[in-house]
């Protein structure tokens, strides 16, 4: 396995990351300096900034509703970052991105390997929000979101066309939408497109998942059935 794959699988960090600790000499196999693209086997010792990865680690599936004011960013010299907001026991790491602005679902884990199943396949999977806009929303306004908007991707530095998807109606100024790709902003800059502005966004579900129970600022572990169905969906595509 290659070195960036299997630091990412123990739930350190991402592979790019792990490709930069690497590049800064904080990576050793069997007390050596590890070299982008070295190969680790079974049997490999493995230190990132000196402290040995254990070749065995439970997987860890955790659900949090994330407070507006958080970043879901593993960078703990940063301040309001969301590992040290969780100050969970062990090290995890959020899987995708819910902006600071945002509040909502957010999945983490230590299980590297089921992050980037996930991420490599997100344009698949639901996640469906609730929007308050900052006037009345119409049925073309709807129609507009549902049928795809023109949009700035700062991330590819080009304009694209959101996919097609869902979008209804529940207030005056508020609807829900449920999208299949996760663009950088991609809510707040389509409503931006179409001359309103995103007053509050909330994510209330993540494929199967929802946070029925679950308060801003708590999180629970998966259950046993939701933590099938993920490996059952993921298996799937």
């Amino acid at each position: 396995m290659r070195i960036n794959v299997y630091i990412s699988s123990k739930g350190i960090c991402s592979r790019r990351e792990a490709d930069r600790l690497i590049q800064a000499g904080k990576v050793t196999i069997n007390d050596r300096l590890a070299g982008i693209g070295d190969d680790v086997a079974p049997t490999d010792s493995v230190k990132v900034h000196g402290a040995e990865i254990p070749k065995s680690v439970q997987p860890v599936y955790i659900l949090f509703h994330k407070p507006r004011g958080i970043e879901t960013i593993t960078d703990r010299s940063k301040p309001d970052n969301i590992i040290d907001y969780l100050d969970y026991s062990e090290r995890i790491f959020p899987v995708g991105r819910l902006d600071k602005d945002s509040s909502g679902l957010i999945l983490l884990t230590n299980d590297g390997q089921i992050v980037n199943r996930i991420l490599r396949q997100e344009n698949n999977h639901e996640k469906e929000y609730l929007v308050r806009v900052d006037k009345p929303i119409d049925a073309r306004f709807l129609e507009q979101m549902q049928q795809g908007v023109d949009i700035y991707n700062p991330v590819r530095h080009r304009r694209e066309t959101t996919k097609p998807c869902r979008a209804w109606k529940i207030g005056p100024k508020q609807f829900r939408i449920v999208l299949i790709q996760g663009l950088n902003l991609q809510i707040r800059r389509m409503a931006k497109a179409l001359g309103y502005r995103v007053m509050e966004l909330e994510r209330t579900r993540i494929m199967h998942l929802d946070g029925a129970g679950l308060l801003v600022g708590k999180w629970r572990y998966l259950t046993q059935t939701e933590t099938e169905i993920l490996f059952q969906n993921l298996s799937s595509k």
